[in-house]
């Protein structure tokens, strides 16, 4: 996204321009050690079956299963991972505070047909050495899966790479529904939806179950592909998740769409369902 060459534009004007801080752009993360890593992916499993734990209640939980923990680690370390118990509050999602949040546009509106309302969301994905986060484009009558793309940072670099290759591939919606987290409400995202007039929806207060599909992808992918391969490198967790989109597009029936599968029920089958194809340009770093 940042190019450090460009003539015109210096790297503060760019960062600017795309929401990112200069020292977030400069940043170096700091690997977390094997001991940290296996915690996270502990508190990623208990998560997936109680997503209403909060840090107090994960750190009781952990706590009864052994684990020396207190509360300010998993505290941190569930933020790091981008969990946040799934209760009634604005979000799930820390906004920026300087980000502009939509209007909520669902509210009793019947969603009954293919690009009618898309949906995103980004999830944490443990691996055998380090975690890399998944962001997902689903449409929300049929739940396809758009598009995805996998990468070490939670900047909203990689959301809108997902984004665009889904508009080429599938067209637009007529509604893009997100929480509110700052991927999503970043100059770089939705640009990209207001320049192809697509009217933007933020999830607002009392409205977290309106995130239960992509919710229900999360878990899906998380007990039928990545916990039960614990992928090495990136390039080995992006091939896994790639097999696994293909097959929950065009294999898996849904009972919420009378056992048809999404792709069946989006009635397009695009010439390929690897929407991860083109990385984040971190990838690179952690799939050597």
């Amino acid at each position: 996204m940042i190019e450090p060459d460009n003539p015109d534009l210096s790297i503060t004007a760019q960062c600017r321009l795309l929401s990112i801080s200069r020292s977030g752009y400069y940043y170096a993360p700091v690997p977390e050690n094997g001991a940290t890593l296996a915690l996270m992916a502990v508190i990623d499993q208990v998560f997936m079956d109680c997503p209403w734990y909060g840090s107090r209640q994960m750190a009781r939980h952990l706590q009864r299963m052994g684990h020396a923990v207190g509360r300010r680690r998993v505290r941190r370390l569930m933020a790091k991972m981008g969990l946040a118990a799934i209760y009634q509050r604005p979000r799930t999602s820390d906004p920026h505070p300087e980000h502009r949040i939509y209007p909520y546009l669902l509210r009793d509106l019947a969603i009954t047909r293919p690009n009618q309302v898309w949906c995103a969301d980004v999830t944490y994905l443990p691996m055998r050495r380090g975690f890399l986060y998944l962001v997902a484009i689903m449409d929300w009558a049929t739940r396809q899966v758009l598009a995805w793309r996998i990468s070490n940072t939670m900047d909203a670099g990689f959301c809108v790479e997902a984004l665009q290759d889904a508009m080429a591939r599938y067209g637009k919606p007529e509604i893009f529904n997100t929480d509110q987290g700052s991927q999503f409400t970043s100059h770089a995202f939705t640009s990209v939806l207001r320049a192809a007039e697509v009217r933007i929806s933020m999830d607002g207060r009392g409205r977290w179950m309106d995130n239960v599909f992509i919710e229900r992808l999360w878990r899906s992918v998380k007990y039928e592909c990545v916990y039960l391969h614990t992928f090495e490198t990136g390039s080995e967790l992006r091939a896994g998740l790639a097999r696994w989109f293909t097959y929950y597009n065009h294999h898996r029936p849904h009972s919420a769409l009378a056992g048809r599968t999404p792709a069946k029920a989006y009635g397009h089958i695009a010439p390929s369902d690897h929407g991860g194809h083109a990385p984040h340009d971190l990838m690179t770093k952690l799939a050597a």
